[in-house]
């Protein structure tokens, strides 16, 4: 089996259009269904079967499409495992979300600035989503994300995940309406129901678990404000405008209380996300190690 028509398999799997497919990878449709073709000949079996106008994946199409992800990321990895400059040496292009670039990779570059001065870095601010549709699309090595543990994130199967850390959130209020049952999540935000709730302009896994909690407590929270920026929640709650998430790792203004959610908790995970296979090019290893050293 000729392991370069693999590729053509594996995008198939991920997009489902032979159109999407050759766009992706700067071929003709033509040309997609030619290398599927042979690789089922080779295969001796079917790898896809018409479904409408389109096609689709047969189930050997899929077990192959696994196998192929597997196989190309350890074919990936030996190249790069047997490359004669083993030293950490190119440009390793992260992006992630503002804490975690501010925590883990900014004590990253300061060090490698100077044990490593032949490694360099490109630093983006993107949240999760936007940060593994870069990584999919290979314009990016390393991406620094979070999802929550009641608002899991779905991982593309050619990524792969390495935990950072977990921390604790809590209900931000103004200080004055810390409520007695504060803990108890769905006794909180009962307490809550009427006001206006802050969601996250740029990541809707904050109102997701806004809302998995208030229909577990048996009422439909309003969003009525978005913020990306954490100090623009607080001035928010400042000005009597809404409750919204916050975590207890971080210092709070003046006039704003963090009341725990314990039961069920919300914890937000940072995780470090790499193609499959890539984590052992020589520089990326070498910044996956500091970041995770640095969490």
């Amino acid at each position: 089996m000729d392991t370069r028509r693999l590729p053509y398999l594996v995008e198939f799997a991920r997009h489902g259009s032979m159109r999407v497919v050759a766009e992706t990878m700067g071929t003709s449709t033509s040309v997609v269904s030619q290398q599927i073709a042979a690789l089922a000949r080779e295969a001796g079996t079917a790898l896809v079967e018409p479904d409408g106008r389109r096609s689709r994946l047969t189930p050997a199409g899929h077990r192959l499409a696994e196998h192929g992800r597997t196989i190309l990321a350890a074919v990936e990895s030996a190249q790069r495992d047997l490359d004669p400059d083993a030293e950490p040496h190119g440009l390793v292009r992260v992006a992630g979300f503002a804490s975690a670039i501010r925590r883990a990779l900014m004590p990253t570059v300061v060090a490698m600035a100077r044990t490593h001065p032949q490694v360099a870095l490109t630093i983006r601010e993107y949240e999760p989503a936007e940060a593994h549709a870069m990584l999919v699309a290979d314009r990016i090595d390393l991406a620094l994300t979070y999802d929550y543990d009641l608002a899991p994130a779905a991982l593309d199967p050619d990524l792969t995940t390495t935990p950072l850390w977990s921390t604790p959130w809590g209900l931000a209020v103004p200080a004055g309406d810390v409520p007695e049952s504060a803990g108890d999540s769905l006794a909180v935000l009962t307490a809550f129901r009427d006001r206006a709730w802050i969601g996250n302009s740029r990541n809707p896994a904050d109102e997701q678990v806004l809302r998995t909690l208030a229909s577990m407590a048996g009422f439909a929270l309003r969003t009525t404000h978005e913020a990306d920026s954490l100090d623009l929640v607080e001035d928010l709650i400042l000005a009597g405008l809404g409750v919204g998430l916050l975590p207890h790792d971080r210092p709070t203004a003046p006039g704003v209380a963090i009341v725990p959610l314990t039961a069920p908790a919300v914890r937000l995970r940072a995780a470090a996300v790499t193609r499959r296979g890539r984590e052992a090019w020589p520089p990326l290893a070498l910044v996956l190690e500091q970041v995770i050293a640095a969490a």
